[in-house]
């Protein structure tokens, strides 16, 4: 069986924020398929797919929507057929909420938005090639708080403790950055959630004017992602 990927994308309005697009971009020739979760398309057989990646979203976990519990049992369901599997931002809170339970996703304490120092805490082969610390866009306003075991708790910075994560040593990890997003489009983001979350405009327009900080680090990701053998 060759490599495919499974792709489930979050993007709640896609005209703003294409997460399926920035990802795909770095796959190389390696075949995958998308799924808009928002937009109920239909999960084809795990049995045909080696990797599973889950996006990010402008969706809240902390305000739940119908189709969250649909996307959990397909990251519930890919686990058990042993595809590695890949979450961020978004992506990385639902690996915690379908695969621990809701109880370990909340509003952060401090968002975070543009460019941050990610501090690998302990090796992993994901981030074999990456330089520590290694800086990348960021954009949430929910995070992982204290994953149960079997999580190992991988990266964080001062204000989110749980910048990845890894379910023991299952080939399952969520990273909170968006490594996939270039600086032009981070820019693009941070200027459409200014009208979208007016009460984080000075932080945004920081952030907008603030040098950026980005180690490139999403083909190393990739690579060391999808050469992972999950059969």
């Amino acid at each position: 069986m060759e490599t495919r990927i499974l792709v489930l994308g979050n993007s709640v309005d896609r005209a703003l924020y294409r997460p399926v697009d920035e990802w795909s971009r770095y796959f190389g020739d390696v075949p995958f398929d998308a799924v808009q979760m928002p937009q109920d398309e239909p999960t084809p057989p795990m049995d045909r797919y080696t990797h599973l990646l889950v996006t990010g979203s402008d969706a809240s976990l902390t305000r739940p929507e119908p189709w969250f519990e649909r996307e959990a049992n397909v990251i519930r369901e890919a686990a058990g057929h042993g595809l590695a599997i890949l979450g961020s931002c978004f992506g990385h809170q639902m690996l915690a909420w379908a695969l621990s339970g809701p109880q370990y996703v909340r509003s952060a304490l401090t968002p975070e938005v543009g460019w941050i120092p990610v501090d690998i805490l302990h090796p992993d082969p994901l981030f074999a090639d990456c330089p520590n610390p290694w800086h990348s866009f960021a954009a949430h306003l929910d995070e992982v708080v204290s994953p149960p075991p079997p999580w190992r708790i991988l990266a964080a910075t001062p204000a989110c403790p749980v910048q990845a994560m890894r379910y023991g040593d299952h080939p399952i990890w969520g990273i909170q950055p968006h490594p996939e997003t270039t600086p032009q489009e981070a820019v693009l983001q941070m200027e459409n959630g200014i009208a979208q979350y007016p009460e984080y405009t000075a932080a945004i327009r920081q952030a907008i004017e603030a040098p950026v900080r980005d180690d490139r680090v999403t083909p190393m990701l990739c690579k060391a992602f999808l050469g992972y053998d999950s059969r």
